[in-house]
């Protein structure tokens, strides 16, 4: 059986577009967070996977920060990213398509060295991210107007 989509790192002219056109389907729109709360500084020097369907269209992406631009996200251990704005179209949910980007980031941290990755989960999540080995931390808190929890997965 074929896999319905491919996982890249967005690299390709177009593919940071279709990662925050993305974004902004799923946070923007669906879940009523401000466009300027969306989309930050940290886009520039992030790393930002990518998952594009058979025919081309985007179907989900996540980023991840690491060094200085992570440091705020993972109490200053340079050696932990920070893995964020993951996001998977309606079309594309069930398939997948956001395990596979979390590993992605991964991927992405283990390759530039660090040992660990952290996160920041919407706490309906909390149960998505804890099957592929995430650990929750601290107290709840909100962002974005929605309760959210700190997690990290040692790589």
């Amino acid at each position: 059986m074929s896999t319905p989509y491919v996982l890249r790192e967005a690299v390709e002219p177009g593919d940071r577009e279709a990662c925050f056109a993305v974004r902004k389907e799923v946070f923007v729109a669906e879940q009523g967070v401000p466009e300027d709360l969306e989309y930050d500084a940290y886009d520039a020097g992030a790393v930002h996977v990518l998952a594009v369907g058979e025919d081309g269209e985007a179907l989900g992406t996540g980023r991840l920060l690491h060094g200085g631009a992570a440091a705020a996200k993972t109490g200053g251990d340079a050696s932990v990213g920070s893995l964020g704005r993951l996001a998977v179209t309606r079309r594309a949910r069930g398939l997948g398509v956001g395990a596979a980007l979390v590993r992605g980031v991964e991927e992405a941290a283990r390759a530039r060295g660090l040992t660990a990755v952290d996160l920041h989960a919407q706490t309906h999540a909390l149960g998505f991210y804890e099957r592929l080995g995430y650990v929750a931390y601290g107290p709840e808190f909100p962002d974005a107007g929605m309760p959210h929890r700190a997690m990290r997965c040692t790589l």
